[in-house]
């Protein structure tokens, strides 16, 4: 056995709470940063009218979509390859690895060809405004088309993370998301003899981060990482290797995908009142991220630190790794919620807001923002699940949140015919979610956690 295989991991050995913050703090401000430039993105795009940035918010289940598809297969890789370093099977961490590449690449074609099909249909089920429908239209179309970045980023992102170089992953990060904030205003009004393109450019200024960001991923993945050999070539698909991924990653795949329908279906409810409702809508999505990517940034670290000493047969380092990731997400949340409550008016005018967008927003963020004080525990319990191999209960979660508890009760809100009440359908579905997390927090300790300590 190799040298280097003979030392133990980082993640079963270095105290718990110093490991948690030296691999979260790196992923933590990275997504901070991809907070920063997807906000920016809309940012500008509302400097151009209300369509233009509605256009852009009814793309979200898209791009939501593609993010759970090529999230959900990196969680899975992830997982399968901390483990089997745990475990010391690092062949098999191998053939993990490059299998997740390949997985990337089938997953683009996917959705590359389905947009260039679906993609103006997809709009015209939501409105009967051209001008949003061009705009939607300009800014998909690049987006799927385009689209190999960001599921090779996300991929080769994870792999750093699965060994503990989460500082190189920041890296990469932070590279793609640099380049967007350089590039978007100067596609989208034309700038230093570049043409105008509008939307278009927001969209091309975000594929082409993406696209920098993979390739800087790959370059060190192939410097830095030791521990995996990146070679898709040599390592050709397997049934089942794939099988064991997605058996961790299709739950999470489809409980990132439901956020793309409950997307779907509160937009269509906030367009019988009004198309603005929609616009506060999308941007409240976007400030959100401000709260919820930090805490993104946080499971990137305990999941690999949770997976590996599971493997490792470490249950205390188990427990303490979850303890303290949610002690660390809650007190985020409070911070959020505080600010959503202290400075609303504030916020939304970055969006350029109109009176009738302020009258809208102010009063939707606040409400909003009660769910966050249950949603750090949630989040957290989520990526347990994941990390543990029980995928399918994070699923549940995420189906009686935002299906079987949000819709519905958006649903029935609307009909009161005030367009206040729809919100506090976030609050209601994050109660419920925190409950239920609770107990499959305290059936998944005594199932596996208990049983080692035995």
């Amino acid at each position: 056995m190799e040298k280097q295989n003979m030392k133990e991991n980082k993640m079963g050995v270095m105290p718990v709470a110093k490991l948690l913050i030296t691999m979260s703090v790196p992923m933590m401000l990275s997504m901070l940063v991809q907070a920063l430039y997807n906000v920016v993105d809309s940012v500008f795009v509302a400097q151009l009218n209300e369509e233009a940035l509605t256009a852009v918010s009814l793309a979200f289940p898209i791009q939501n979509l593609m993010i759970a598809v090529g999230s959900g297969t990196s969680v899975g890789v992830n997982a399968a390859v901390s483990k089997a370093l745990g475990e010391k099977k690092n062949e098999y961490a191998n053939r993990a690895a490059n299998n997740g590449l390949w997985l990337s690449a089938f997953s683009f074609i996917a959705f590359a060809a389905v947009v260039l099909i679906f993609g103006k249909s997809f709009y015209r089920i939501q409105t009967s405004d051209e001008l949003i429908i061009k705009y939607g239209i300009d800014y998909v179309m690049v987006v799927a088309v385009m689209s190999f970045g960001i599921f090779f980023q996300m991929m080769l992102e994870r792999l750093l993370q699965s060994t503990g170089k989460t500082i190189y992953s920041m890296y990469s990060q932070l590279t793609g998301a640099v380049i967007n904030l350089i590039l978007d205003p100067i596609l989208i009004f034309g700038m230093f003899g570049f043409p105008r393109l509008e939307v278009a450019g927001a969209a091309i200024a975000t594929v082409t981060g993406q696209i920098c960001g993979a390739m800087f991923a790959l370059f060190l993945n192939r410097r830095k990482n030791k521990e995996l050999h990146i070679n898709p070539f040599k390592y050709r698909p397997e049934r089942s290797i794939i099988g064991h991924i997605y058996s961790v990653g299709i739950p999470s795949i489809i409980m990132m995908s439901i956020s793309s329908i409950m997307n779907f279906g509160v937009n269509k409810i906030l367009l019988a009142f009004t198309s603005t409702a929609t616009a506060v809508f999308g941007v409240y999505f976007k400030l959100q991220s401000f709260i919820f990517m930090p805490i993104f940034g946080l499971n990137s670290g305990m999941i690999p630190i949770v997976a590996y000493n599971f493997g490792a047969r470490k249950p205390k380092r188990i427990v303490k790794t979850v303890l303290y990731s949610v002690i660390f997400a809650t007190s985020i949340m409070i911070i959020g919620c505080i600010v959503f409550h202290a400075i609303p008016e504030t916020l939304l005018g970055f969006f350029n807001a109109s009176d009738t967008m302020m009258e809208i927003g102010v009063p939707a963020l606040k409400i909003i923002s009660w769910s966050f004080l249950g949603a750090g525990f949630g989040i957290i319990s989520s990526s347990f699940f994941q990390s543990m191999g029980h995928g399918f209960l994070s699923l549940i979660i995420s189906v009686v949140r935002q299906l079987a508890v949000l819709l519905p009760a958006a649903y029935f809100l609307s009909l009161q015919g005030k367009l206040e009440t729809i919100w506090w359908a976030f609050p209601i579905a994050e109660v419920v979610a925190a409950i239920c997390s609770a107990i499959f927090v305290c059936y998944v300790y005594k199932k596996e956690v208990a049983s080692m300590e035995q």
